[in-house]
């Protein structure tokens, strides 16, 4: 393993997403967008980049996130699939707290604030 890069990856769509996940992670861990689609040079691109890290995928609730997700389970047959709430609909709607259970069940550290309904 690169020694400084972090073992774990999350490939979202969007930056809004990145930036709420990123508030919750209390581990070191590289987030990833897409940008809600990704081209096959990309991909190409981003697989050899990402060989033998732990990577988890978390998208949107809807068509087009769904269309990724199929798409990244592809390339990324070993990578672990979180998935929120359908009434959410997108990562970055969602609430911290429900981010936060989500990470948690993926043994992704997360800030314990963010586990409060509050």
């Amino acid at each position: 393993m690169n020694e400084d890069k972090p073992d774990k990856v999350i490939i979202v769509e969007g930056t809004s997403d990145k930036r709420k996940i990123m508030n919750i992670i209390k581990e070191p861990i590289d987030v990833i967008c897409t940008n809600g689609t990704i081209s096959m040079t990309k991909l190409d691109e981003l697989v050899d980049t990402l060989e033998d890290r732990d990577i988890y995928i978390l998208v949107d609730a809807d068509e087009a996130g769904m269309k990724l997700r199929n798409q990244l389970k592809r390339e990324f047959p070993d990578a672990e699939h979180l998935y929120i709430d359908r009434c959410y609909r997108e990562v970055a709607t969602a609430p911290e707290y429900h981010l936060a259970t989500v990470l948690t069940g993926a043994n992704i550290d997360v800030y314990t604030e963010f586990l409060d309904r509050g």
